[in-house]
């Protein structure tokens, strides 16, 4: 087993990319060591001249802005700039948002997930569980919000999610008026703003899945707020799985989606203390954006 196929499941891979990896990101992003080494020092500099901005500045954590810019400086400062709104748009909830705050939500619901293994890509999968696995009078839409946000820190921590980027499957499966009405059009305007704008990460697939007729409800909510690049992204597979697997091989997939894999049969207990071990990088992110809140 090689070491990142050894590593992935439940544990944040860190400071290593695979030589298909770096090819990769040659080819997609523009990086090689000269590109790298200019782009930083230059995303730096236009930091270090933006007085209302908050981040580190170390190589590692400028990387992380840059790779989903394609290594263009001004980009990456832009993105920056969103990510610093969309925080202080948002404090009372993201404003030192620590692991402790949301820890019991984390492990007592079955509302976000990570599949143990990647896709045939390389990528990493996330669910996100909206039908009747959700009970939206225990974690309510911005405890589902703050839960998503402490996830998408963590990815941010592995080189190889920075250049292959991340799958979500949305699971309706279930789904009742009770989720319905709880997703609300300012809660859908918050996570599809934060999705298309303050998230650092290169999302390449969305796939909606199980979705019942009572979905057109929820979709007709979020649909306003979807722009054209996220749009061509997002996918449609209702209860047809062969759908899905035009995108996701049933070699990488659970049973739940049937897949080759074992049904899932873990949740945010096991998958926890990956995102613990890095509650240092969390509880920096958590002051990090804008100068003044």
């Amino acid at each position: 087993m090689s070491k990142a196929n050894s590593e992935e499941a439940f544990n944040i891979r860190i400071g290593y990319l695979r030589p298909e990896t770096v090819e990769l990101a040659k080819n997609e992003l523009r990086e090689t060591s000269e590109t790298k080494e200019n782009a930083i020092k230059e995303l730096r500099q236009l930091l270090q001249a933006s007085p209302d901005l908050h981040y580190k500045d170390d190589d590692e954590f400028l990387i992380i802005f840059l790779r989903t810019c394609h290594f263009y400086p001004q980009s990456a400062l832009e993105k920056m700039k969103s990510v610093a709104a969309f925080r202080k748009e948002n404090a009372n909830l993201l404003h030192g948002l620590v692991i402790e705050q949301v820890k019991e939500k984390f492990l007592n619901s079955n509302v976000i997930n990570i599949l143990k293994n990647c896709d045939q890509h390389g990528r990493r999968v996330l669910i996100v569980n909206c039908g009747e696995t959700w009970n939206p009078s225990y974690v309510n839409t911005d405890d589902v919000f703050r839960l998503l946000y402490l996830v998408h820190i963590a990815a941010q921590l592995e080189p190889e999610t920075q250049v292959r980027g991340a799958v979500v499957i949305m699971d309706f499966e279930g789904l009742s008026m009770k989720q319905v009405t709880a997703l609300t059009p300012s809660f859908s305007k918050r996570l599809l703003t934060f999705i298309q704008d303050a998230m650092p990460i290169r999302l390449k697939e969305l796939h909606f899945v199980k979705q019942p007729f009572i979905f057109k409800l929820v979709w007709s909510l979020f649909k306003p707020f979807v722009r054209e690049k996220l749009n061509k992204r997002i996918h449609f597979h209702g209860s047809d799985m062969k759908s899905l697997h035009k995108f996701l091989s049933p070699e990488i997939l659970p049973e739940n989606y049937k897949g080759q894999l074992p049904k899932i049969d873990y949740a945010g207990t096991q998958w926890l203390p990956a995102l613990e071990k890095h509650e240092e990088f969390v509880n920096e992110w958590a002051e990090m954006g804008p100068t003044k809140w």
